[in-house]
């Protein structure tokens, strides 16, 4: 989103450090990235349009010589440090996904997603993505990436007998449990503080005891009615044990109207309490392992139209909560988690169509795609800057050129009723144009802009700025 000497530097900064084998190796991932970022997209050939680039890019994905695991930790690191300069703790939003990809006769080690049983063997990806206080993207800490093995169709009885049997590093269970550990040992070697974001998936006792074994905190939406450790006498459950606890306060909270789910102001009941859980270790005969962690419990209460559910979230988390504002930045941290979820539909099927490559072995989908989701961050960030930090200036995050190009190209195709200024636009105002020379009207849904019409309008942006740089060379 630089104009190309910017770019350049900026993608130094992402993979400068990289450790790949040879410096020129490292160098062509710079290039790309910077290439990757002004013109996005999931297929190599819309990308370079230069032969000789295109070739190199080619050979650079499709190469034995460069480490998948390399190329990782390069990006983990880079954000890692971005998190140790923030002055609070980092939320980090843990999330699986999955790439639907065109599949081939040559493509040998994936295929399509869905169940192991049937035959299946996806490819799959687990993200931690770091996110400052206020949700703006940092980057990513870790991604997990792996394929379901082939193998005979088992019935689903059979699939779950099988994954009974296991521990949980020997299932798709332990690709998250590395992530968390990943993603942790790189916030200490940073010198930062994170706060873990996950959502009901992560209420399995190995999961909630890796969390809470890193030493940073956690909130984790509960999907069990749990036993807990600390009833006298009989067995008690998570949910009544709540239901008993007393209102710590109440706040207001604006439901957009959606698919089934009627627009209205919620009235939000929450309660806090100090609970034990008992994580059951169903398979190994070991006692069960007790859990001290904080609830709090977030409930609609009175506003729920007929036919629909309240809205209901009870999270568990390690995190100090000694008052109602406390309560309610456990809150607000896990509302967060949905970043992710913008981030995976920017990097699979918005600015960046991931989904639309057709490279053909494991390894170069994924080096090319590690590509793309740091162009994804980049592009998620710029949107939520404009959202969270509105009146920062736009030279924080784009050039002077780009800048000057922007100006030029609103005037030429702004409304009668609009006014361009000739200074520096803000964040929210820079967006706002680079989205509406992308094609945002505004009408479909009347939000903010979306990576789309952003990650369009930056194309845009990105080949008028193109064509003063050329202009002003030639003079």
């Amino acid at each position: 989103m630089r104009a190309e000497s910017e770019a350049v530097t900026w993608a130094r900064g992402e993979f400068g450090d990289a450790e790949l084998g040879d410096r020129r190796r490292t160098m062509r991932l710079v290039r790309m990235l910077a290439r990757a970022t002004e013109k996005p997209s999931g297929k190599l050939s819309e990308v370079f349009s230069c032969a000789k680039e295109l070739d190199g890019a080619y050979d650079f994905v499709e190469s034995d010589k460069l480490s998948v695991a390399g190329l990782e930790k390069a990006v983990g690191l880079s954000c890692a440090r971005a998190c140790a300069a923030q002055p609070a703790r980092v939320r980090v939003a843990i999330d699986g996904s999955s790439l639907t990809l065109t599949t081939g006769p040559t493509s040998k080690d994936f295929g399509p997603i869905g169940n192991v049983g049937k035959g299946c063997h996806g490819l799959k990806v687990i993200t931690s993505l770091a996110l400052t206080a206020e949700g703006v993207p940092l980057g990513l800490l870790s991604q997990s990436w792996w394929a379901r093995p082939k193998g005979g169709k088992r019935s689903l009885k059979q699939c779950k007998r099988e994954r009974m049997r296991k521990k949980p590093h020997e299932k798709e269970t332990g690709r998250w449990l590395d992530n968390i550990a990943t993603s942790a040992a790189r916030l200490e070697t940073a010198g930062a503080l994170g706060w873990f974001q996950l959502d009901r998936e992560a209420d399995a006792w190995s999961m909630l005891v890796a969390l809470a074994d890193t030493g940073h905190w956690f909130t984790v939406r509960s999907a069990w009615n749990r036993v807990l450790a600390d009833s006298p006498g009989r067995k008690e459950y998570l949910r009544p044990r709540m239901a008993t606890v007393g209102v710590l306060g109440i706040y207001d909270l604006d439901v957009v109207g959606g698919w089934k789910r009627q627009a209205r102001r919620a009235r939000m009941v929450v309660r806090v309490a100090r609970v034990t859980l008992l994580l059951r270790e169903k398979m190994n005969g070991k006692r069960p392992r007790p859990l001290a962690v904080t609830v709090v419990w977030t409930c609609e209460e009175g506003t729920t139209p007929p036919g629909e559910k309240p809205l209901d979230w009870m999270l568990l988390t390690n995190a100090p909560v000694e008052s109602f504002q406390a309560a309610t930045d456990v809150i607000d941290g896990y509302a967060m988690r949905w970043r992710i979820e913008e981030f995976h539909r920017s990097w699979k099927s918005g600015a960046c169509n991931v989904e639309d490559t057709q490279l053909r072995s494991r390894d170069a989908v994924i080096r090319w795609a590690t590509i793309l989701a740091v162009v994804a961050v980049r592009v998620e960030r710029l949107k939520r800057l404009s959202r969270e930090e509105p009146e920062r200036s736009a030279s924080d995050e784009l050039s002077a050129v780009e800048i000057e190009v922007l100006i030029g190209l609103k005037r030429r195709y702004k409304k009668r009723t609009e006014d361009v200024p000739d200074g520096t636009p803000t964040m929210a105002q820079a967006t706002r144009w680079i989205a509406d020379i992308g094609g945002y009207t505004g009408k479909s849904s009347g939000g903010p802009p979306g990576s789309i019409t952003i990650g369009r309008g930056l194309e845009r942006l990105r080949n008028g700025v193109e064509a003063v740089l050329a202009l002003r060379q030639r003079d």
